[in-house]
């Protein structure tokens, strides 16, 4: 059964349905409300105060979960159409970006160590996970947990 979890709260759940009902709407958080969930291949849990990010299929930032601003210090509006790597200032990795491969492969990249430039310009190690989106729309949920 497909596992879902909300880019908001983190809320994990399941369901054999990827939408709401007979509509063609995609199903919503039980917890928060948020307006929809990312279908995981594997169940995944989130350390307290991991922020997510969802990305559409170029890596341009589409949403952000509330955990994010604690993190980064940006809110939502200063990051949407931004490319992730970009918006964050990750670096700490060799070669290609681990959301460009996560996105041209379809490979989830759990882990990487990274490092994030804070909107006041800390840096501020962080552990990165990747995870490309297996429907019609493409994009990729990044999880952003403080180490």
């Amino acid at each position: 059964m497909p596992i879902f979890i909300c880019p908001n709260c983190g809320n994990r759940s399941t369901s054999s349905e990827r939408t709401a009902g007979f509509r063609d709407q995609a199903r919503s958080c039980s917890r928060c409300g948020f307006g929809f969930l990312f279908e995981l291949l594997e169940d995944y849990y989130p350390a307290p105060g991991t922020g997510f990010v969802v990305c559409d299929r170029n890596a341009r930032i589409i949403a952000c979960g509330r955990d994010v601003f604690e993190l980064s210090g940006f809110n939502e509006q200063e990051l949407m159409g931004r490319d992730v790597d970009e918006a964050f200032g990750l670096s700490g990795f060799e070669g290609e970006s681990p959301a460009q491969v996560a996105l041209e492969w379809g490979v989830r990249r759990l882990g990487e160590q990274l490092v994030l430039r804070s909107r006041i310009g800390h840096v501020k190690p962080v552990t990165a996970d990747f995870f490309p989106a297996y429907d019609d729309d493409g994009g990729l949920l990044v999880g952003l947990t403080p180490r």
